[in-house]
């Protein structure tokens, strides 16, 4: 099951660019995409802005911002390399914190056994805040804990 916006249930709700609010260390939080973007400034008041944002109007925002010459990424007030563990566990615990989202519990499940790809994501980390890979493990793993009531 290729997931991306516009493709259908339930793949579709899977995207990034969906409208699945949850919290993340006391910060609201409207889409996985708006957080995403939002790990390419350091400024914590500009990143509760664009957590606020969905879809394309995140990716939007993010598209120029020059984060991979040094391949440093924020959290509230935190810097992370992109190829840290700290980075890693940083990525777990928002998509921890999105599987408590009702919809996206319904989604998820929804997948059934399916095989989760990403065929538009990108490979190489030193170009993307979140991988092919780092985003369809992701999506395996919190199905598996979610199908076991882990999460």
């Amino acid at each position: 099951m290729d997931i991306k916006s516009g493709c259908g249930y339930p793949a579709a709700s899977l995207s990034n660019f969906s409208p699945h609010p949850f919290e993340l260390d006391g910060v609201k939080i409207s889409s996985m995409e708006g957080f995403l973007q939002s790990l390419k400034t350091s400024n914590v008041e500009m990143q509760k802005y664009v957590c606020a944002l969905v879809g394309y109007a995140a990716k939007k925002w993010g598209r120029n911002k020059n984060w991979q010459t040094r391949q440093i990424l924020h959290w509230n007030d935190v810097e992370y390399k992109r190829d840290s563990n700290e980075y890693q566990e940083l990525l777990d615990r928002a998509y921890y914190a999105l599987a408590k989202n009702d919809s996206f519990r319904r989604a998820i499940l929804a997948t059934g056994d399916a095989e989760l790809d990403h065929s538009i994501g990108r490979s190489d980390y030193r170009q993307t805040v979140l991988t092919r890979n780092e985003f369809c493990n992701r999506l395996h793993r919190v199905r598996k804990l979610v199908k076991e009531n882990k999460l």
